[in-house]
């Protein structure tokens, strides 16, 4: 009884954000959840230790690492502005924010996409005298989208490529052609609700600034960043590579590693350790008995009602912690390997649903709250039908391809 009702409290914080009346956010929560499990002996101090899936806290903690070079040596920003720039009409403008951000969020973590993105879709918006919301919306929705494709695409990815034992490559197969055709059904919907913004056909010059560059940096992690993928490809473990590429290139004489470790998002790394020892825990003392039925109760093993559980849970609990709790179920369906790739695809194209469904969304709206506000109905009268849209066409896939 003890064990739920901390998986309770703790799951409750990650809903709303916050304990009231205590100062005690997401992070917090999962530490003290997971310190309570270990307190009433839901677990004993070594199982948490167990617990804990290392090979996913290192993937996500080399691929930081990868991601902070390659952002500080300014190849995103040189790749964004020399892609815009041939932009030469609003719908291409449109289409080609979407295609960059969509396919740079595959194999990197999304977030870095809005950071980059973000500020220049606001700089190119008011040169031209555009409106920038939907140019802001192509940019938090494709980072979302585009992330499904890959293991590396997002945190829940990551953890879903440890729990699965997925090949990188069987993960892009099977998963790249939801998010091509999700970011089509993006570029259509945004196209949809901001008819107006894009029936002009007048030329837009977007015109060239300087972006600064640092170059050895640049090849240095570009040619790291390279050697990763293709190893991922190769059937290499897939964290062991991700933190050793991480390692390369810490070795260096020019950058300041603080720069490095301000893009590492610890607060993240904890949280997930947190979150495995109360999930074992809850499994451990309330689940191990009731799975079977569980599973033939909500009929898991339909990828159509595991994808719209997926969906609630990620908008309700956000993503990780969503695939976190399916985690004892997976294994127990007739088709694992399907509810995993199942999950990766549900709980991230759920993101697009609210404004609060992604970490992406509320870095594109903190980072524009300056200059333009977007509104949860804003956002959603895009969002929302994008995101059923995208979740019936990949349980779709899934459920016929996806094998």
């Amino acid at each position: 009884m003890a064990a739920i009702l901390i998986f309770a409290i703790t799951y409750l914080v990650l809903a709303i954000g916050r304990l009231p009346g205590f100062r005690i956010d997401r992070t917090g929560a999962a530490i003290i959840g997971a310190s309570f499990m270990v307190g009433v002996d839901a677990l004993s101090l070594d199982d948490a230790y167990r617990a804990i899936n290392f090979d996913t806290i290192i993937l996500l903690f080399g691929m930081m690492i990868v991601v902070a070079n390659l952002q500080l040596s300014g190849f995103f920003s040189l790749v964004a502005e020399r892609v815009v720039e041939h932009a030469h009409r609003p719908v291409v403008l449109l289409a080609s924010i979407v295609g960059v951000a969509g396919f740079f969020s595959a194999f990197f973590v999304n977030d870095t996409m809005c950071l980059v993105l973000t500020p220049l879709v606001l700089e190119i918006a008011e040169t031209l005298g555009r409106n920038p919301v939907p140019y802001l919306l192509a940019v938090a929705m494709a980072s979302n989208i585009g992330s499904v494709a890959t293991i590396t695409g997002n945190p829940q990815n990551m953890m879903i490529g440890s729990f699965s034992g997925i090949a990188y490559r069987h993960f892009l197969e099977r998963l790249a052609p939801v998010a091509a055709l999700g970011l089509v059904l993006a570029v259509l919907v945004i196209l949809i609700a901001y008819r107006r913004e894009f029936a002009s056909t007048d030329r837009v010059e977007v015109t060239r600034k300087h972006v600064r560059v640092d170059r050895g940096l640049m090849w240095k992690a570009l040619l790291v960043s390279l050697g990763m993928i293709v190893m991922f490809f190769g059937g290499w473990p897939v964290p062991k590579v991700a933190v050793v590429a991480g390692a390369v290139l810490l070795i260096t004489r020019r950058v300041n590693p603080e720069k490095v470790y301000r893009g590492i998002d610890w607060s993240l790394l904890v949280m997930f350790a947190g979150l495995f020892v109360v999930i074992a825990g809850i499994e451990r003392t309330a689940l191990e008995q009731h799975l079977a039925a569980l599973v033939e109760t909500l009929h898991l093993d339909d990828v159509f009602v595991l994808s719209g559980l997926a969906a609630f849970l990620s908008n309700l609990v956000s993503n990780v912690p969503a695939v976190l709790v399916f985690k004892p179920v997976a294994g127990h369906l007739a088709n694992p390997a399907q509810a995993w790739l199942t999950l990766a695809m549900a709980s991230t194209l759920a993101g697009n649903l609210t404004v609060l469904g992604s970490v992406a969304n509320l870095i594109v709206i903190e980072q524009s709250r300056h200059k333009v506000r977007i509104g949860f109905w804003e956002y959603f009268r895009v969002g929302g039908p994008l995101a059923v849209l995208t979740i019936l066409l990949g349980a779709a896939w899934i459920h016929w391809f996806g094998s």
